[in-house]
């Protein structure tokens, strides 16, 4: 009964059947017995979850809901909303990674015992404390008591409010019978879930299968740039994120005996699931709290070993009238728009001496004339000791070339003080692919550490130097790396009459490529079928991009299928079985309008498929896979099969047609369109070349490598 209080929209049923919302539009129209709406607006309504799957099962349209789905389908569909039932998940995660017969009891019985037996055995393992913090050591202790399976490494999870201040209540309390009775079905299905994947996978695949579905609502850190800045910090016993977020820097901390992390937020949903998503990653005392950083700060008394933050950009109410006195403010009272200097001298004020900070900040506070004198003060005592450029791209927003800012609490300043700058804008990637990580992550901590052993780096044209304090203290006091490094060599005129030896050989290959003139035909009148009806009759096999994946699996996402590049994407890291492509499979994007195939090709083949996309696998002995991909790009065929919201279009590709040819036919018509697609080829490839030479002109003419004439 209770499962009926779950509730899934029609992009959720579109999603567990594996098809269209059109599909599901024309169900509701043509099935007088399709579950009637149980909530949500007239526009956009909402169904019961188990009316929905017996209806599917029913029609034939569904052998079983896959575990992952029904699992993520009741948590989207809570009566409470999904994240208290994340939160309800991850508090049941935790119980059954640290005291796993202790669930088996509470579970073995109805669900109504389950939500009255729950509460007392979730307090074994989330201990709220009331008090908070004073110093890098709690008062007391909260070491967890062993499992009757066996001894457990001592870990507390403490959730406190912060004291007399504008801050919401405590984040995590233990959920009540009442409260967790409507979830029973969500814990169960979790429960079953962790078995296969283990506790700490099952959240961290609800958890970015939530932050995927609202991503206008978080500002999220990318797990590349999360470890790029732990590496740079260093290992830490005692590490503080001050706007945590969903824990993603506290997370990339390698772990090591007695590590104590401490995190707050502002928002706190982030902060309980902070804590959960920390104290399931290792065993160190994680204390997350609820609260404005800057006006009510939750750890005055910590003197922590590292500092991790990502704190909000360009805020205009932090404090400021508030906080003019505070005693955080050793280098400086911060300006109503140096919002991100405040939360600098934050981050300083709660390290040890010689502890270390590492802070993503927009570009602008490197070189904003209100924050100069904060800035010099930083330089003078040696606070700040790098300022690395990262390409855009590198995190929200994307469009911006954000930077990382080192600094360490002085415990002496350097007789000859130098900062290091460094600049991995050349390493950005093409579209929406993201930078070259690996470049980013080997430049800045080679530099870092080298710099950090000599306390000077020598000159790398166009990738970093260290500068003397000296010479930034002037007028404007600007960090901005790329106003103080020398400029890279430019491509110079031998590496140009190369780009353009290509580019020649390279329109000589298009001019042999173009189709010959076309043969007039009259209209062809094939008996068609679709690409639905083939998968139900065996003739291809339909899969869709997944979620998660394993972190090194390289990923085709939509650019790149648009734009003929290799793969380039990511994918949250998960123990979710990944999809990946074979030769001659066919992948069709779904969104955004284009008549668009690929045929994958020894090259691509073993990528995992990524999201927005559908992956199409051949039988060889009944379809052509180019003779396939040819027909699905034909723009009336996916006009048919479109359909259209305000903002976007999105392709039902069962719908798209094919004609119904012999196999000899269909590997006629499948040379054809793989030499148009040879033809397509060669000319992004000369467009690619013509643009890096053009690029490549401007440069040494500007910087004087190349000579006018």
């Amino acid at each position: 009964m209770q499962d009926n209080a779950t509730e899934v929209t029609a992009a959720g049923i579109a999603r567990l059947a594996g098809v269209g919302r059109a599909a599901v539009s024309n169900w509701r129209r043509r099935h007088a017995d399709f579950p009637k709406p149980v909530g949500g607006t007239e526009t956009s309504p909402s169904f019961a979850l188990a009316e929905v799957e017996a209806w599917l099962r029913k029609q034939g349209k569904l052998a079983e809901v896959p575990l992952r789905e029904r699992v993520w389908q009741q948590l989207a569909g809570h009566p409470e909303g999904p994240l208290t039932a994340l939160v309800h998940a991850g508090c049941v995660l935790l119980l059954i990674h640290e005291r796993p017969p202790v669930w088996l009891d509470a579970s073995a019985g109805s669900d109504a015992r389950l939500a009255a037996v729950l509460p007392g055995a979730l307090d074994e393992v989330l201990t709220p404390i009331t008090s908070t913090p004073a110093g890098p050591a709690p008062a007391r202790s909260t070491a967890t008591t062993p499992t009757p399976a066996g001894p457990a490494p001592a870990r507390s999870t403490a959730i406190t409010p912060t004291p007399a201040a504008p801050a919401p209540a405590t984040p995590l309390r233990t959920p009540t019978g009442p409260q967790l009775l409507p979830s029973a079905p969500l814990l169960r299905g979790v429960a079953e879930l962790a078995a296969g994947i283990g506790a700490r996978q099952a959240f961290e695949f609800l958890l970015g299968r939530h932050l995927d579905a609202n991503p206008r609502q978080y500002t999220l850190t990318p797990a590349e740039l999360a470890g790029l800045m732990a590496d740079l910090a260093g290992p830490a016993r005692t590490a503080l994120d001050p706007a945590c977020g969903t824990g993603a820097l506290l997370r990339a901390v390698d772990p090591r005996p007695g590590q104590r992390l401490y995190a707050q937020d502002s928002a706190p949903e982030l902060a309980a699931l902070s804590a959960l998503r920390l104290a399931l990653h290792n065993r160190a005392t994680v204390r997350a709290v609820a609260g404005d950083t800057l006006r009510a700060d939750a750890h005055p008394g910590l003197r922590a070993d590292v500092v991790l933050c990502h704190p909000p950009f360009n805020e205009r109410n932090w404090g400021h009238d508030e906080l003019a006195y505070d005693p955080r403010w050793e280098y400086g009272f911060p300006a109503r728009t140096e919002s991100e200097l405040a939360w600098v001298q934050h981050a300083l004020a709660r390290l040890k001496d010689g502890g270390t900070a590492v802070l993503l900040m927009p570009p602008a506070a490197a070189s904003r004339r209100s924050g100069r004198r904060i800035r010099a003060d930083l330089l003078r005592r040696g606070a700040l000791r790098a300022v690395v450029a990262l390409p855009v791209g590198a995190a929200p927003p994307y469009n911006i070339p954000l930077h990382l800012w080192v600094l360490r609490r002085p415990d002496r300043v350097p007789a000859t003080p130098e900062v290091l700058l460094v600049d991995t804008g050349r390493f950005a990637g093409e579209g929406r692919g993201g930078p070259d990580w690996e470049a980013v992550r080997e430049t800045v901590t080679d530099a870092w550490r080298a710099f950090t052993r000599a306390g000077r780096l020598a000159e790398r044209p166009g990738l970093a130097r260290s500068v003397p304090v000296i010479e930034l203290l002037d007028d404007d006091v600007d960090l901005a790396p790329a106003r103080r490094l020398p400029p890279a060599v430019a491509d110079g005129a031998e590496q140009l009459t190369r780009v353009r030896e290509r580019l020649g050989e390279t329109l000589r290959l298009t001019a042999d490529l173009t189709p010959p003139p076309a043969d007039p035909a009259p209209p062809a009148r094939w008996p068609l079928t679709t690409v639905g009806e083939l998968a139900r009759g065996g003739a291809l096999v339909m899969r869709t991009g997944g979620n998660g994946g394993h972190a090194r699996v390289p990923v085709l996402t939509d650019h790149d299928v648009l734009a003929g590049t290799a793969p380039s994407g990511t994918l949250p890291e998960s123990e979710e079985e990944a999809v990946l492509t074979e030769p001659g499979d066919v992948v069709v994007p779904v969104l955004g309008g284009g008549a668009v195939a690929r045929v994958i090709d020894e090259a691509t083949g073993g990528a995992a498929l990524g999201r927005n996309l559908v992956l199409l696998r051949p039988d060889r002995t009944a379809l052509d896979p180019w003779f396939l991909a040819g027909f699905l790009r034909g723009t009336a065929n996916n006009r048919q099969a479109s359909s259209y919201a305000s903002t976007a279009t999105r392709l039902d590709v069962r719908r798209l047609h094919l004609p119904r040819l012999p196999l000899d036919e269909q590997r006629r018509y499948g040379a054809r369109f793989r030499a148009l697609e040879e033809f397509e080829r060669a000319l992004r490839q000369a467009s690619r070349l013509g643009e890096q030479l053009v690029r490549g002109m401007y440069d040494g003419l500007t910087d004087g490598t190349v000579a006018p004439g």
